[in-house]
């Protein structure tokens, strides 16, 4: 195998760097570190807990040993369902050189990760001895799969003859087989054309003049049916599972990531009235979500409480058959041309937690950009951001602004935060799908730049650390997509899946926003000019470590259940 800069020809036999026997390997690997994970629970866990409980103050104090446990357990999920993954493609007869490198890339690189540390975010790596594991841990840990898994599967050969094989394969929209089933591959055709053509020629301009999107591309998504993809034939909807929305977001996202997050506002509301509205919500609200006649926004979050829900002081005072709501939210995206708030307000009297709010399903009059509020009672301001723009993101300030009493959510009061909690699955799900678009838009630019940009000679791509980035872009994009969908069919099973779900949003924030970087940093200068897309993407991918759950508020979820 060549070490001398250039990448591999596409001629070179599969054989090279493709180990022997590769799921012999990873199977048993992927034991081993499931029983690491197992094991880090145990020594995390003798830190945190007082007599069988969770420890509120040692939980804090242990704030990084906690979340590296989350971590750890990631790495351990993402890669189990990758094995999934290669063992269905190998008895299905798909489990090609492309796919077979992706798989073994991802083993060695994250086994070594694991043994060496693991990058929570660009400054903090935790480390087994961070948890409580010792030598000996990491010695059983260590095991003949393991050890040559980190010394032979993620080479520069490998990563060459994979980036040969993406060269070679540009019409792939994943890049790599996805294992799932020919109808979900023609949904993505399908969007993935249509965004193509009507999306992203235009994203950029739209980020750039930070413009709202156009109602004409909002009514073709209607059309398609995006705003009903999950929602019940029944209410008007396609009635499809969440592997197909992650399918849809993907696509759309890869377009840009405003045109995929539309969809978004729809699943949030539809989940909390399929949830927790009453028979008359269910036949009033759903065929309307569906159809794309009603666009919902979410309103949730307030100035002084960030992720801190339970904590919120808009207050919900009935007024005879109704409810008057005052308060201050703020970011609220696509606040203006919407017809439905989805509005957490605390109206049960003498109360400071989650269990005095309520939902309200707030009727509203869409504005526009330049008259955004058109009832009394309500008003606001833009915030200006740095990417996610085509949807904007307001504050929000309710003054005696009027809801009628048969929009109380479900007719009952505080049940506002039980109803929100059993929609954070289905959103946390969508995000990493939207994680994944935006990455692999991040992959498509880098590698198409990289092949037509020359330097010394040669296209940029020959060069390893160009090519090494390109390599490492794909592989994280295949182990997220692998860890949401096991997270979105966990969901459909109807299974609890908040854990799965909160690893597949972790994960794929983090795919996305390394995508983005390191797409910008193969483009060099131009990266940092405004007129290459790449530059919008890396404002997109900073998002998501925020939203739908901060990385570190997502990462406490997951130990702490975990943990109890």
């Amino acid at each position: 195998m060549p070490h001398d800069g250039q990448t591999m020809p596409l001629d070179a036999p599969a054989s090279g760097p493709v180990l022997a026997d590769l799921l012999a390997l990873t199977g048993p690997a992927a034991d081993a570190l499931d029983a690491l994970a197992a094991r880090a629970r145990e020594t995390v866990g003798a830190r945190v807990m007082r007599d069988g409980r969770l420890d509120a103050a040692a939980l804090e104090a242990e704030q990084a040993a906690t979340h590296g446990l989350a971590w750890l357990t990631t790495y351990a999920q993402a890669l189990r369902q990758m094995q999934a993954w290669a063992e269905r493609l190998e008895a299905e007869g798909g489990f090609g050189e492309a796919e077979r490198l992706l798989h073994q890339i991802a083993f060695g690189e994250y086994f070594a990760q694991v043994a060496g540390g693991i990058p929570m975010s660009q400054g903090e790596i935790i480390r087994p001895a961070d948890m409580g594991l010792s030598r000996a841990d990491m010695d059983g840990f260590a095991t003949p799969a393991v050890t040559a898994l980190i010394a032979d599967a993620n080479s520069q050969a490998a990563r060459d003859r994979l980036v040969a094989l993406l060269r070679d394969a540009t019409a792939n929209a994943t890049f790599g087989a996805t294992g799932l089933d020919d109808e979900l591959e023609m949904i993505r055709d399908q969007f993935r054309r249509w965004s193509t053509e009507k999306v992203a020629p235009h994203a950029h301009e739209w980020h750039l003049k930070d413009e709202l999107i156009p109602m004409e591309i909002i009514a073709e998504m209607a059309e398609m049916g995006v705003f009903g993809l999950t929602i019940p034939e029944e209410y008007g909807g396609l009635g499809l599972p969440k592997a197909a929305m992650c399918v849809v977001s993907e696509e759309l996202s890869r377009g840009y990531i405003g045109v995929g997050s539309l969809g978004t506002r729809s699943e949030i509301a539809a989940e909390l009235i399929l949830c927790g509205g009453t028979p008359e919500q269910k036949d009033k609200w759903l065929p309307r979500l569906a159809s794309g006649e009603t666009l919902p926004t979410a309103v949730f979050t307030e100035p002084n409480t960030g992720s801190d829900l339970g904590s919120l002081r808009t207050k919900a005072v009935r007024d005879g058959e109704d409810w008057v709501l005052n308060g201050n939210k703020t970011w609220i995206t696509h606040a203006a041309r919407t017809h439905m708030m989805t509005v957490l307000a605390r109206s049960v009297p003498g109360t400071d937690d989650y269990r005095g709010l309520s939902m309200f399903l707030a009727e509203k009059t869409p504005g526009t950009d330049a008259a955004p509020w058109q009832d009394p009672g309500i008003s606001g301001g833009e915030i200006e951001v740095l990417g996610y723009r085509g949807m904007k993101e307001y504050t929000v300030n309710f003054d005696d602004f009027r809801v009628k009493g048969e929009n109380l959510l479900g007719g009952a009061e505080g049940q506002g935060f039980k109803q929100l909690m059993q929609t954070f699955e289905s959103a946390r799900i969508q995000t990493a799908a939207r994680a994944i678009g935006v990455a692999q838009a991040a992959l498509d630019a880098a590698l198409a730049y990289a092949e037509t940009r020359n330097q010394f000679g040669k296209p940029l791509v020959a060069f390893p650390r160009v090519a090494n980035k390109l390599a490492m872009m794909a592989v994280e994009i295949m182990v997220t997509r692998q860890l949401t969908y096991y997270s979105a069919a966990e969901k459909d099973a109807e299974r609890r899946c908040d854990v799965q779900a909160g690893m597949a949003k972790l994960l794929g924030a983090r795919t996305a926003w390394a995508a983005a970087d390191n797409g910008l940093q193969i483009h060099g200068g131009n990266g940092f000019a405004l007129e290459y897309p790449i530059s919008r993407l890396l404002c997109d991918a900073r998002i998501l470590n925020i939203f739908e759950g901060a990385a570190e508020i997502q990462a406490q979820v997951i130990a702490r259940r975990l943990l109890a």
